[in-house]
């Protein structure tokens, strides 16, 4: 019977982790979309990233072929739209796990990172800070995963009026917290999107570094979304002009 018990519970994890699965693929910019994949570093699959100490956290891995050369411009204090299906080639119908199974829970983040060639292939070494973050609302109990499925995949984050006109990296996140009771547990989905920031201030925002900024002992990276009534977001607050 034990074993019976724990080949069963293994299926359940099995399954929950195939339903969490979401990819960031395209985005809209004040309104205007840019396309599928256009300016999106697009993972070909929608496997997660468990391992935040591997250079996969920084904006994922094995990308669709070829990486879009497009770099989307947006004025500083403008929206960027991400959107997020469940699987790598984007909206394909009717799906109940569409962005992402509304059972699964999690926060969902946004990095930007000032990068001279936001084509160039190599992400290592960037210095990122954090500009959006949707953890666990106590009042109404939703996560960051809750209004991201409620958007339809959307999520609005605004790019600071005060960063430096320039190019940068977007890196886009949804954590799946529905295993992450310990570490290595909780699911990572991210992607970068490629920007010419224009219109920019003069801000020098304090920054943390991928893979570092998420450690196994981090706030964030375990959590008990059936029992916890209170989250703290991974990684270092967000800034603010």
């Amino acid at each position: 019977m034990k074993a019976s018990f724990l080949s069963l519970a293994s299926l359940v994890l099995a399954i929950s982790s195939v339903k969490a699965r979401t990819v960031f693929s395209a985005f809209a910019v004040n309104g205007v979309e840019e396309g599928h994949g256009v300016a999106v570093r697009v993972p070909s699959t929608n496997n997660p990233v468990k391992d935040i100490t591997s250079n996969d956290i920084i904006c994922n891995t094995d990308f669709i072929q070829p990486v879009s050369t497009v770099v989307a411009s947006v004025p500083a204090g403008g929206v960027v739209a991400a959107e997020f299906h469940h699987t790598p080639a984007g909206y394909v119908g009717p799906d109940p796990s569409d962005p992402l199974d509304p059972t699964e829970k999690g926060p969902v983040l946004a990095y930007l990172a000032a990068i001279p060639d936001a084509t160039q292939s190599d992400v290592t070494g960037l210095q990122w800070f954090k500009i959006f973050e949707e953890g666990l609302n106590p009042t109404t109990h939703q996560w960051g995963s809750d209004l991201l499925f409620i958007n339809g995949g959307y999520v609005n984050i605004t790019i600071p009026s005060c960063v430096q006109a320039g190019q940068y990296l977007l890196r886009v996140e949804s954590i799946s917290l529905a295993s992450a009771t310990s570490y290595p547990g909780a699911e990572f989905y991210m992607s970068c999107a490629q920007l010419e920031v224009t219109n920019g201030g003069d801000a020098k925002p304090e920054t943390v570094s991928f893979p570092g900024a998420y450690t196994p002992t981090s706030p964030g990276i375990t959590a008990n979304i059936y029992g916890d009534t209170s989250y703290t977001c991974p990684g270092p607050a967000v800034f603010t002009c």
